[in-house]
Formats: structure tokens, C-alpha cells, sequence
């Protein structure tokens, strides 16, 4: 009997070629894994065609629930979203299908996990120091890392053995999708200078053909998880797709992004969030309300690490931990209801409100009620600005500036 190697299955080009290569070049049976985070139409044509490939066994695992519940929204609580432009759809996934890889990998009693990922991407550093953490005598194989196939090539090798697989030569776009986002690249799109045809967009309309009437929703927060649309309870999974038809009907989600990937290159990208990007914008006007000045100002440091963690691929980490029960502890009284406006590729907060709310009529009003005793100003003014003020009497600051512009005329 050959020995099993666990290869996480999409039904895409790469894995589907991988199962072939790693019994030609291993000899392994390959038990091909999906994991349903979103992406998955028909899970049971991706288990019959990874069987009609050359699986010995093809497992199919419905993550959704577990994806929204312990990864989306933590990361959404966290406001995670990577150089301030990506919600991070596919980073978020990996640990999640690492963890299972790895639980079925030990219950087959495999002595590998395979992946699909070439040795430029983000994902390959993902999966491997996510097994790492949880399986650390596990082998690991990349076969499109290994094998050194263009994607040209990959494809003709495919076609050489009858191998079905859903791009042809000449249409070269790569692409992952799951609940929280969809990302786009290879092509035209390699090109920073070229604008994205139509074609690659599905769940975004283009905010010129989106109704010129906006469409209002109002979300609801519990300890920064939303919980409720326009005042009726549903679970993530219903709350999100949900969102992304509205949204996406009004043009909101569309990224356009060269950013910087973990492996030392930059690489353009197009993603489509309308969710994401829509609850991300609503649960941070709900923090603005409830948060403490210096607690907004921490947990923007917060935000920033806890997105590196996630992009990097360090999940299953003590940092990630120590961030994730930090994160929690400022959601708790996060809680709270937000309105929000789409029209023509914008989701703009036009209201908010919360029984937590440290937002003060009485005091910011310039009408009446107005309780703010303005006549403390002058003297808060003068204790605030006192180092500024004694440095300036006896350390006398002057401004270079005249002074360079002196020396550069030749005065």
C-alpha cells in the first residue's frame, strides 16, 4: 500500500495537475481535501473530479460557519485590513484550511500535506508555518513550487493528460474567492498601468451602471460582531451575503491594489469586498462612538500588528493570542446600531447610535444646553502650552527655513 499525502484541493489548475505529479513523482495516493469557505458552487462535482483525476479518496468540508465566526470577525473586531486597503479574504481563509488539512492528515494517517502554491505567493508561507505550528513533524510538498512549469506549461500538461481544468491557454487569470472577498490576478492585470477589463469584476458593479437612487441599511453591533440588517437577526453567514448583494448592486467593493507581499515583491491585485469593506467602514463609526480617545489611539497600533499577523501567516501564534484577548476586551461595550449609504460605488456612515455611546449632547452643542464651561478654556490653554512656552523662553527655537533659502539664492 502507497503511503497518503493530504493535498489541499481547490479544482483549479494547479491541484488538479498535482494530483497527477505527486503520484508520478512520489508514488503517494492522494487524498484531495476541499474546504468550503465560500467558494465552493457544487462541492460534490469537485469531489468527483478530483476522484476522476486520480484521487484515492476526495473529502469535501463545509468551514463557512467556523471561517465567519472564529476568523472574519475576529479580524473585523481587530478592524484588520492589510496597508490600509485589503480586507484580506484569502490571508483569513489559510489558517482555517491549514487546521483541517492538518486534522485530516493525521487521522489518514498521511505523511505529507500538499498545497497548490507557487513559490512567489503569500499563500505558501501561510500554509506551511500554520502545519509548522500545528503539526511540526509533518512533511509538507508544494509540487507547483517544485515542479517549474509555467503556467503555459502547467496547462499544456494538463492537456497532455486529459487533466480537466477551468482556464485554457490564453486566459490566464488566477483567482480566489470566499465569503469575505474575492481577489483577481496573472494577465493584463500584471500590468499596474492597465485598467482592469470588465470581465474580472462579478460581485461589484461598476458604480456607472449602479442605480442612481442610494439604498440605505442600518447594521447591528453586539460587542463588535453584527448581529442584525435593518433590525432582523441573522446569523454571519446571511448577514454577509446578504450585504454583498446590496452593496454590490451599488457599485461598493472594488479594490484596485499594488501591494506588498511577504515574499519581497510587489504584486497588483484586484479584489471585490462589498461585505467586507461595507461592515469594516460601519464597525469602525461604532468604535469612534464608544471608544475612549486613548483607547482608539492604542488599538490603531493593535490594528496594524494583528493585520501583519494575519497577511504573514502567523495565526496560530502566541502574539496573535495575546492581540486576539486585548482586541476583545475593547469590543465590550462596542455595541450599537449603524446606518449606512450606498450609492454609485460609495458606503458612506450617515448615522450612528449606542447605549454605550461617550459621545455627549450637552457638551458639544453650540446650541442650547450647552453645559461645556468655555471659561476653563484659558486656563487649560495655559497649563497644556506651558512646556511649549518655557522651552521657547529659555531655548529659544528659530526657523531655518529663510536661512536655507539664503544659502541657496547665494546670499
Amino acid at each position: 500500500m502507497s503511503e497518503k499525502v493530504v493535498l489541499a484541493y481547490s479544482g483549479g489548475l494547479d491541484t488538479s495537475v498535482a494530483i497527477r505529479w505527486l503520484n508520478e513523482k512520489y508514488g503517494y495516493d492522494v487524498v484531495a481535501v476541499t474546504i468550503d469557505v465560500g467558494s465552493e458552487k457544487d462541492s460534490s462535482a469537485v469531489k468527483e473530479k478530483a476522484l476522476q483525476v486520480g484521487a484515492v479518496k476526495a473529502i469535501v468540508v463545509d468551514a463557512k460557519k467556523a471561517f465567519v465566526d472564529d476568523y472574519i470577525f475576529a479580524a473585523l473586531k481587530a478592524g484588520a485590513i492589510y496597508e490600509n486597503t485589503y480586507p484580506m479574504a484569502t490571508a483569513l481563509a489559510r489558517p482555517l484550511i491549514a487546521k483541517i488539512l492538518t486534522d485530516v492528515a493525521l487521522e489518514e494517517g498521511a505523511v505529507a500535506i500538499a498545497h497548490g502554491c507557487t513559490g512567489k505567493g503569500n499563500d505558501q508561507v501561510r500554509f506551511e508555518v500554520a502545519i509548522n505550528a500545528l503539526a511540526p513533524n509533518m512533511k509538507i510538498l508544494a509540487p507547483a513550487r517544485e515542479w517549474g512549469m509555467t503556467r503555459e506549461e502547467t496547462i499544456q500538461y494538463a492537456e497532455r493528460y486529459g487533466i480537466p481544468v477551468p482556464v485554457k491557454s490564453g486566459h490566464a487569470y488566477s483567482v480566489d474567492e470566499n465569503i469575505w472577498g474575492r481577489s483577481v490576478e496573472c494577465g493584463i492585470l500584471e500590468d499596474p498601468w492597465a485598467e482592469p477589463p470588465a470581465e474580472v469584476y462579478i460581485w461589484a458593479k461598476s458604480p456607472t451602471d449602479a442605480p442612481d437612487m442610494p439604498a440605505y441599511c442600518e447594521i447591528t453591533f453586539e460587542k463588535g460582531v453584527p448581529i442584525a440588517l435593518d433590525g432582523k437577526a441573522m446569523d454571519g453567514l446571511e448577514l454577509i451575503n446578504t450585504l454583498h448583494e446590496i452593496a454590490g448592486t451599488h457599485g461598493v467593493g472594488r479594490i484596485d491594489h499594488v501591494e506588498n507581499r511577504l515574499v519581497g515583491i510587489k504584486s497588483r491585485e484586484i479584489y471585490e469586498a462589498p461585505a467586507a469593506l461595507t461592515l469594516l467602514a460601519a464597525h469602525q463609526a461604532l468604535e469612534d462612538l464608544t471608544l475612549a480617545k486613548d483607547q482608539a489611539r492604542f488599538k490603531l497600533k493593535v490594528t496594524q500588528e494583528f493585520s501583519d499577523i494575519i497577511y504573514n501567516g502567523l495565526w496560530f501564534t502566541a502574539n496573535r493570542v495575546d492581540l486576539s484577548a486585548y482586541v476583545d476586551s475593547t469590543q465590550r461595550l462596542v455595541s450599537g446600531t449603524v446606518r449606512i449609504k450606498f450609492s454609485k460605488g460609495n458606503c458612506i456612515v450617515v448615522g450612528r447610535r449606542s447605549p454605550h455611546s461617550l459621545y455627549a449632547h450637552n457638551l458639544a452643542t453650540y446650541e442650547k444646553g450647552d453645559q461645556f464651561d468655555q471659561s476653563s478654556a484659558a486656563g487649560f490653554i495655559y497649563i497644556f502650552g506651558l512646556p511649549v512656552k518655557t522651552q521657547a523662553q529659555l531655548q529659544p527655537i528659530f526657523d531655518n527655513t529663510s536661512e536655507k533659502k539664503d544659502e541657496g539664492s547665494g546670499k
